[in-house]
């Protein structure tokens, strides 16, 4: 029976991530290495990478800061109380009962060009659906619980009575927080910046809603696999989806090699 399952298990790994990624290599290449980089160097291949990458670094970085910081709050800050904490961390876990599409169209119907904070910030010649602006709120909508949810057991693991010391020592609040708190921290926020990094690239539903999908304008790497594929240009789609592929499968193997470092 246990070498049912694992056969099974084995399997199952196959169809579902082996046989449609060495499908993708295959079909980057079916017109070899020229093909493969005529596709990537499109204008619309270049302008989506950018747009990927650009929303990648603003969301890691607002998600890391604030991550840390309403992680720390929720774990150290006992004014809140009990209710508002339960409170916030049911807001935190929002994202991951709701579908990105209905998030997209929650910031659609909130800031939209039709509503009134959307005409405000329209009027000052600041657009926010349709545009970057939209497209990173979007993308943070739906990674922002990955960086608290992986510092917040660090925290509660390490408790409080080093960070006291260090207080009743005289030291400063953020003196403590870099000397005391953040080396047990560090590696948990490592990992919420690994997974926060893979789910903003590949994000697409929200991402789609709120961008209009607008070529060499609002386009993603996953949006622009997603019109490729509409358009019949196959080879294109998988030389897009393969970059996205192998920087998935890098950090992956980043994470296994914080994971070998936190335990040496």
């Amino acid at each position: 029976m246990k070498r049912l399952w694992i056969t099974l298990t084995y399997a199952v790994f196959t169809i579902l991530i082996i046989i449609p990624l060495v499908r993708i290599f295959i079909g980057s290449w079916e017109e070899g290495f020229g093909g493969f980089i005529d596709a990537l160097r499109r204008p619309q291949s270049l302008h989506a990478l950018y747009m990927t990458g650009l929303i990648v670094v603003t969301v890691t970085f607002i998600n890391t800061l604030f991550g840390v910081m309403l992680a720390l709050y929720l774990v150290r800050a006992t004014w809140l109380g009990k209710r508002l904490r339960q409170l916030l961390n049911s807001i935190v876990d929002l994202p991951f009962a709701v579908s990105p599409v209905i998030g997209g169209l929650m910031i659609v119907l909130l800031l939209g060009p039709n509503t009134i904070i959307g005409s405000f910030f329209g009027d000052l010649g600041f657009k926010v659906v349709y545009a970057l602006p939209g497209m990173i709120l979007a993308t943070l909508f739906v990674t922002f619980p990955l960086m608290i949810r992986e510092v917040m057991p660090v925290l509660q693991e390490i408790g409080t009575q080093q960070e006291e010391a260090a207080s009743t020592l005289g030291a400063y609040p953020f003196y403590t927080f870099w000397k005391v708190t953040w080396p047990s921290i560090r590696w948990g926020v490592i990992y919420g910046v690994v997974l926060t990094v893979a789910r903003s690239m590949g994000e697409f539903g929200a991402v789609l809603v709120v961008s209009g999908n607008i070529m060499n304008k609002t386009q993603t790497a996953t949006t622009l696999v997603y019109q490729d594929v509409e358009n019949f240009n196959v080879l294109a789609a998988n030389s897009v989806a393969l970059v996205l592929a192998a920087v998935s499968i890098g950090l992956l193997l980043l994470m296994e090699w914080a994971k070998k470092r936190k335990e040496h």
